[in-house]
């Protein structure tokens, strides 16, 4: 593709009117190695789309370029990236937790850029569902993450069939002691924004908040009560503290999801898209949440649990103040509580419970079985909720289309009324079940 076609779509489809430094930097890239080291909300997920769309050639019925990211989560937050902004070119997302038989599906036409998790790339690999001989563009992303979680060994395995790679690029948000030694990096460029790029920090507060005892709970319940209304995420160390504090809040009357390992994935990005949607603008999760994340507007972090180490710290901190926006870092803490040297607070604050906006869900979701395998897409939803349910545009939500379902955000006091209007009525000529998921 033509960089002024890429940066013409940025602007039109996702309203990016100017490239930031990092990004100007990869998209007048020449070399063909480059290690890109990148804070955070940075950008990179655009930086590096700029670089492999200009290597990548109309449809020629082959693959041409390949991403690895280490999540699920990460996968498609960069297949949201690339979708809207590689015109005419076939992308696909393959990962785990996703049916095998719509990826196979999916996979019998060609697509020109593959994003995906090692593991589930390697499983196609090897039932040679996939020819990725012609691929000349590889990007790991998010490097680092890859290696904490073992992926050294599936990322290897899948290099060794990529013989016809001229083009690689390595993201990683810290620096690396080594480089891999199964891709040809020896002669690759560094770009460094680690520096450079403004940190998060200064457009962080972080503010201290002081638990009268052991057990925070009642101290959340008050700050979360004293807050403006925004989105937010609570970060704790173990499944079963989330559990419990989700509970505590759900009994609160708070609006609120859950988010970590244990729950099943369709789950987990469930809990995503309501929180980005708005439906449940307050998240408790784990650690899992810290990192590969794009969520809009997080206003606020709160930590409930210490974070296990300086890099966690970052991350969790990450999810609020991503590009030019500012964020609070709430850290509560409790008598006896060890602070880790890497937490310096700005001020302290004492929740008073009580707030002129408060914390509240203005939407409700509605859920459509049907989605992209039937042939659904945004703009049909959007306009059988318009022409059928009686919403006027402005108060059609986020719209999110999966495989076989749907979600869209509607006005929490219309949802029982759309659902009743829509009920009698087929979308797209298909017959459809539309209920409230919350």
């Amino acid at each position: 593709m033509k960089l002024q076609q890429i940066i013409d779509n940025l602007r039109v489809k996702e309203g990016i009117e100017c490239l930031n430094p990092m990004q100007e930097a990869m998209a007048a890239m020449k070399c063909a190695g480059v290690v890109l080291l990148a804070p955070t909300g940075s950008g990179k997920t655009i930086a590096f789309a700029l670089y492999l769309l200009q290597r990548v050639k109309a449809d020629n019925g082959m693959v041409q370029a390949v991403v690895i990211a280490p999540s699920r989560e990460l996968v498609l937050q960069i297949h949201e990236v690339l979708r809207p902004i590689a015109t005419d070119l076939k992308v696909t997302a393959l990962y785990g937790g996703h049916s095998m038989a719509d990826e196979v599906n999916t996979l019998s036409v060609t697509p020109a850029i593959i994003v995906a998790t090692p593991g589930r790339l390697l499983d196609h690999l090897k039932r040679r569902q996939i020819d990725l001989s012609a691929v000349s563009t590889l990007v790991l992303d998010e490097y680092d993450k890859s290696l904490e979680l073992g992926f050294a060994d599936e990322m290897s395995r899948i290099a060794r069939r990529l013989t016809g790679v001229r083009n690689t690029v390595l993201t990683s948000a810290t620096r690396l002691e080594c480089l891999p030694d199964f891709i040809k990096m020896d002669r690759a460029e560094t770009l460094d924004y680690t520096e450079s790029t403004p940190a998060p920090r200064h457009r962080m507060q972080v503010v201290q908040v002081e638990s009268p005892v052991r057990d925070k709970l009642d101290t959340l319940i008050d700050l979360l009560h004293s807050l403006d209304n925004q989105r937010v995420i609570i970060f704790v160390n173990h499944r079963e503290s989330a559990e419990r504090v989700y509970n505590a809040l759900v009994k609160n009357h708070l609006p609120v999801g859950l988010y970590h390992g244990g729950l099943e994935q369709r789950e987990r990005q469930l809990a995503l898209d309501l929180l980005d949607n708005g439906t449940t603008p307050v998240l408790v999760a784990t650690d899992l949440a810290a990192r590969g994340l794009d969520i809009d507007n997080i206003g606020s972090v709160i930590h409930y649990h210490m974070p296990t180490n300086a890099e966690a710290w970052t991350h969790r901190n990450g999810r609020t103040a991503r590009q030019d926006a500012h964020g609070t870092i709430y850290v509560i803490t409790a008598e006896g509580e060890n602070l880790p040297e890497y937490i310096e607070f700005d001020r302290a604050y004492v929740p008073t419970g009580r707030s002129n906006d408060p914390l509240r869900s203005d939407v409700a979701t509605l859920y459509f079985n049907a989605g992209r395998r039937e042939k659904i897409s945004r703009g049909d939803i959007a306009g059988y909720l318009i022409n059928r349910g009686g919403l006027a545009p402005d108060e059609v939500g986020r719209i999110t289309v999966s495989d076989h379902s749907a979600i869209a955000a509607v006005p929490r006091d219309k949802a029982r009324e759309v659902v009743k209007a829509v009920a009698p009525y087929r979308l797209k000529n298909t017959r459809v079940r539309v209920t409230r998921l919350d």
